[in-house]
C-alpha cells in the first residue's frame, strides 16, 4: 500500500471514491507477492498492479462494483477456475484479492484513513502491522498493532483483537505478511474470522561474524525466520556467495570495521563464531557500542572465561560484558551444527520475546502474553 497512498489521498482530496484491491494470499505460482495492491477510483483510473495485467481488468470491474456497493470484498482467481482462464491468469497458480472501499471511517475500525496513511508513513521509524478482516461479521475493519503490542482500532470484538494482536506482533518482529484464520478462546485456525496480517517494516537483520560450518546452518535457519542474513569474515577464501548461497550478502571485511560502517538498530541480531581473540574481542567491543536487541558469541566456558577477560582488558563494564550472551544458545545439548542452529534462533525468539526459554510443561504461565 505504501507505493500508492500518495496518489490515493490527492484522489479522496479531490472527491473521489476509491477502491483498494490487496492481493491477500496466493498458491502455487502467482504474478505478484502478497501484499500487492492496486487502487480504482469512480472514474475508472488505476494505480499498482496486483497481478502484472493477467486479472487487472476483471479486478477494476470488481472494484467499481464495490465502490457502487461499499461492501467488501474477497475474490479468488486460479489457473484451474473457469474464471481464472477467462481472465487470463495461465501461470498455475490462485491468487485471493481483497477488495475494499476507502472512506474516512472503516467500518467498525474507529479508524480514520489519515491515521492509517499517517502510521504507514511512519513505519521505518516505527514498524506497524495492518490487520484486516477479510471475512467475517466485520470484514473490512483494520487494526494496527505496534513491534510492542500497542493497539489502534478495533476488528469489531476485544477477545479477537486480543488473539490477532498477538500474532500480529509476532509476525511484524519478522516482518512477514500472511493470512490467517482465527477463532475465540485462543483457537487460531479456526474461521471465527480470517484477517490479513501485513507488517510495514524492513525484516530483522541478522548479522553473522566467522565463515564456518555453523554459519551456513544458522543462516538458512534464519532465512527461514524472516531474517535478512549478513555473513561477514575477513578471510576472503572462506567468505564467498558459494559457501552461504542463503545469505543476502556476504561480506570480506574484518568485523568491527563492518560494524562501525553499517547502520546497527533495536532490530539487529550480532552473532560472532570467530572462535579467535583477534576477531571476536573487537567485534564484540564494537557490538556492544550500538542498541542491537541481541549480541551472542560462540565458545567453551573456557574460551567464554578467557574472552571475558579479554574484554575487561579492552575496557568494557561489566554491564557491557553481561548484554553479550555465551556460550551463546539455549542448553538444548545441540551437537551439530543444525542443532546449534537451532539452539542460537531459539535463545533470539526467546529474548524478543521476553521469555526464559524453558518447556512449556514446567510453568503454568500464558503460552501467548497478553
Amino acid at each position: 500500500m505504501k507505493e500508492v497512498i500518495d496518489e490515493v489521498e490527492q484522489w479522496l482530496n479531490l472527491g473521489h471514491t476509491v477502491a483498494l484491491a490487496t492481493v491477500v494470499n496466493t498458491l502455487g505460482s502467482s504474478p505478484r507477492e502478497v501484499g500487492a495492491v492496486m487502487a480504482v477510483n469512480d472514474a475508472g483510473e488505476v494505480l499498482g498492479s496486483v497481478s502484472g495485467g493477467c486479472v487487472e481488468a476483471a479486478v477494476v470491474e470488481e472494484a467499481l462494483i464495490v465502490i457502487e456497493s461499499g461492501k467488501p470484498r474477497l475474490v479468488s482467481y486460479g489457473v484451474s477456475d473457469e474464471l481464472g482462464l477467462s481472465v487470463g491468469l495461465t501461470c498455475g497458480g490462485t491468487i485471493q484479492i481483497f477488495i475494499q472501499q476507502f472512506s474516512d471511517k472503516l467500518h467498525s475500525s474507529h479508524l480514520s484513513l489519515r491515521e492509517i496513511f499517517q502510521a504507514i508513513r511512519q513505519s521505518l521509524q516505527t514498524p506497524i502491522a495492518i490487520c484486516t478482516v477479510v471475512e467475517g461479521l466485520q470484514a473490512g475493519a483494520k487494526m494496527i498493532v505496534t513491534e510492542k503490542g500497542d493497539r489502534l482500532g478495533s476488528l469489531g470484538n476485544a477477545e479477537i483483537d486480543c488473539i490477532v494482536a498477538d500474532d500480529a506482533q509476532g509476525m511484524l518482529h519478522q516482518g512477514l505478511t500472511k493470512l490467517s484464520d482465527f477463532g475465540l478462546n485462543e483457537e487460531c485456525r479456526q474461521a471465527e474470522v480470517t484477517v490479513f496480517i501485513e507488517s510495514f517494516a524492513p525484516p530483522p537483520h541478522l548479522i553473522i561474524f566467522g565463515a564456518i560450518d555453523f554459519t551456513r546452518s544458522l543462516s538458512v535457519l534464519a532465512k527461514v525466520l524472516g531474517y535478512r542474513v549478513t555473513v561477514c569474515d575477513a578471510r576472503d577464501s572462506f567468505a564467498t556467495v558459494a559457501r552461504f548461497p542463503a545469505a543476502d550478502e556476504v561480506i570480506v571485511e574484518w568485523p568491527h570495521k563492518y560494524l562501525d560502517s553499517t547502520h546497527v538498530d533495536h532490530r539487529t541480531m550480532i552473532v560472532v563464531l570467530t572462535h579467535d581473540p583477534k576477531f571476536d574481542v573487537p567485534a564484540l567491543v564494537s557490538a556492544v557500542k550500538t542498541p542491537a536487541a541481541y549480541i551472542g558469541a560462540m565458545g567453551s566456558r573456557r574460551t567464554t572465561k578467557d574472552r571475558i577477560s579479554r574484554l575487561q582488558e579492552a575496557g568494557l563494564t561489566e554491564a557491557e560484558i553481561n548484554r553479550i550472551s555465551a556460550p551463546i544458545g539455549l542448553d538444548i545439548g545441540a551437537r551439530t551444527s543444525e542443532e546449534t542452529a537451532v539452539s542460537i534462533m531459539a535463545e533470539v525468539i526467546a529474548l524478543r520475546s521476553g521469555r526464559s526459554g524453558g518447556r512449556l510443561s514446567h510453568n503454568e504461565k500464558p503460552i501467548h502474553a497478553r
